[in-house]
């Protein structure tokens, strides 16, 4: 059997070990994350949601997500 390898990431400021080779999109899903109503940041730059299946994550990423609130 082979074993995983995990990462440590940084979410809104939280250490996360997560498996490796995983990319932003997954993480989002296996998160229970709503991708469409959410801004995500990987390392200081705001990310188009079109790329989050290509930005593939590694150890020591800080990701920052902002969940848009409605009001009025």
């Amino acid at each position: 059997m082979k074993k995983i390898k995990k990462i440590k990431i940084k979410i809104n400021g939280n250490f996360r070990l997560i498996n490796s080779n995983i990319n932003l999109l997954n993480l989002l899903k296996s998160l229970k994350i709503p991708f469409k109503k959410v801004a995500i940041e990987l390392n200081q730059e705001i990310i188009d949601k079109k790329k989050l299946n290509k930005k593939i994550l590694k150890k020591g990423d800080k990701i920052e997500i902002v969940h848009f609130i409605g009001g009025g």
